[in-house]
């Protein structure tokens, strides 16, 4: 089993940046691929970002260029650095882990607003 504790959510305006973390506990020799989920007021969850226990990432169209994925190894967390943030990005973004034996494990999510 492998616990999942997101955080770095908030308020931040148009243009601006924000980076989330998720640190991974428990059964963390589990642990293949990690990503971040979202889901916006009226809209169905979405892949945003995922990276590979090698290191290869993955993007969402829609934050390509803009957002990038990376994992520390040595302290099992994933982060997600957001820039030129758009109020269209305004979600509930979940951490998402996926395991050997094709398990998923779910964050709580953090909300992110991006307004003026």
């Amino acid at each position: 089993q492998v616990q999942l504790a997101e955080s770095g959510g908030g308020l931040v305006e148009p243009g601006g940046s924000l980076r989330l973390s998720c640190a991974a506990s428990g059964n963390i020799f589990m642990i293949n691929v990690m990503g971040w989920y979202r889901r916006a007021p009226e809209k169905e969850r979405e892949l945003v970002a995922t990276i590979s226990s090698g290191g290869r990432t993955s993007y969402a169209d829609s934050v390509k260029g803009r957002f990038t994925i990376s994992r520390d190894n040595s302290n099992n967390t994933v982060y997600l650095q957001m820039n030129s943030l758009k109020p269209e990005d305004t979600a509930h973004y979940y951490c998402n882990v996926k395991s050997w034996s094709y398990r998923e494990f779910w964050g709580q999510g953090t909300l992110v607003t991006v307004s003026s």
